[in-house]
């Protein structure tokens, strides 16, 4: 049976398989903006595939597939921000119901003991994930909104402008988008390790495999997938057809 009172403090593996949790989400977090060579993420290659889509944007006549572009996604940034309050809401839901989840964890074979006041830690500690995930998806659709204001401020091909002046107004679009794809990035690992979290309502043994399994599998997408691959070679093959 599960204990519904007693001691709130968390046992000493439960600590553990939190702090494994942020060393892995910070860790992971860190890997993907930062290595470097063949080591470098799809993420950052992506961020290289914005500046050439700025350079593009200079010598378009037409920027309707710029703006275009942006606004899906900023669509896609609108999507998940309400879908991250959804969630949170859900786990608002979970708060009130206790009881009678901890009774029904109590009875599986491998749940682990627990109180309501551990249960309640681990519900607010979701709802801090969902949080943190929706911040990042309302700024990230903040700066797609910044990311069109200097898309519209590029001036036009053909105009007086010198194409220094040009280049450095589609960089700065660039930048912008490249920053919101980043905000955008960390709420959607967000939700990813939210699912990591969930693992911890069952047992901490459970939650450190949850968050090893996501680590791995995010790992995968961001530095062995075939994607990457693909786009590593063109940046290789680039940088070797670049002039000496």
């Amino acid at each position: 049976m599960t204990n519904l009172t007693g001691n709130p403090n968390l046992s000493p593996l439960d600590l553990a398989a939190l702090a494994f949790f942020v060393v892995a989400w910070v860790g992971y977090g860190l890997s993907v903006g930062r290595l470097r060579g063949r080591l470098v993420s799809l993420s950052q290659l992506m961020n290289e595939q914005r500046r050439e889509w700025a350079r593009q944007m200079v010598v378009r006549d037409n920027r309707v597939v710029d703006t275009t572009i942006n606004a899906s996604l900023q669509n896609g940034t609108a999507f998940f921000a309400s879908t991250s309050l959804i969630a949170l809401g859900g786990v608002l839901t979970l708060s009130r119901s206790g009881d009678d989840v901890l009774t029904l964890f109590g009875a599986l074979p491998f749940g682990a003991l627990a109180t309501r006041a551990t249960w309640e830690i681990k519900v607010a500690g979701l709802a801090v994930v969902f949080v943190y995930a929706f911040f990042k998806f309302a700024w990230a659709y903040r700066l797609f909104n910044y990311s069109a204001i200097l898309i519209g401020a590029v001036p036009p091909k053909g105009s007086s402008t010198p194409v220094e002046v040009m280049h450095r107004a589609a960089q700065r679009a660039a930048a912008m988008n490249t920053a919101a794809g980043s905000h955008f990035a960390r709420g959607q690992r967000a939700f990813f390790f939210a699912l990591a979290y969930i693992g911890w309502f069952v047992g901490p043994y459970l939650f450190m495999a949850a968050t090893t399994a996501v680590v791995l599998v995010m790992w995968r997408r961001q530095f062995v997938s075939e994607i990457r691959g693909v786009l590593l070679a063109d940046a290789m093959a680039e940088n070797e057809d670049a002039p000496r």
